[in-house]
């Protein structure tokens, strides 16, 4: 497994999160947007299947960490903190999603829980997609704040897309 290693700094003001982004495939990439205690991480997975590894180089994790996924399809996401994981699922036929913790498939987490991630599915004119699989459009999803409770070293995402190229 060549990781291939990325190193995202933002040469802005200093208020501008830093992170070390560890890649599990090379041809996957992460862009690294930030704008005022928000940071987008874009990350584009050209086989659907893969990890990053986002570590923080400031002492604390931006106030809101958004995450662009650039699939098709999304089986399975998975978030961790090495304490907390989240695991969610969005259907192919309906887009319903669906989002558990710890690996409890059998009791979802809902809009009340401090772990809850509204995913968003957005087409490639920056709308919601009606349809799957996605043509050049992403999921998109706040990481809730409670997985940055403790202020973790790192975070690690895998995803696997239920459409291969």
């Amino acid at each position: 497994m060549n990781a291939m290693l990325l190193l995202a700094l933002i040469a802005a003001a200093d208020d501008q999160p830093t992170f070390k982004i560890t890649t599990k495939k090379q041809d996957d990439t992460v862009e690294v947007r930030a704008d005022k205690g928000k940071a987008i991480l874009i990350v584009k997975s050209p086989s659907g299947i893969s990890q990053v590894v986002i570590e923080r180089q400031d002492e604390i994790w931006p106030k809101v960490v958004m995450l662009r996924l650039h699939l098709k399809g999304l089986e399975s996401f998975r978030v961790s903190n090495g304490k907390i994981r989240l695991d969610a699922a969005v259907s192919s036929q309906s887009g319903k999603v669906r989002i558990w913790k710890d690996g409890n498939e059998n009791s979802p987490l809902d809009e009340k829980s401090p772990f809850w991630a509204d995913i968003r599915i957005v087409g490639s004119d920056g709308k919601p997609a009606r349809e799957l699989p996605l043509k050049d459009g992403y999921f998109e999803m706040a990481m809730p704040k409670a997985l940055f409770e403790g202020s973790p070293k790192t975070i690690t995402v895998n995803w696997i897309d239920f459409y291969r190229n």
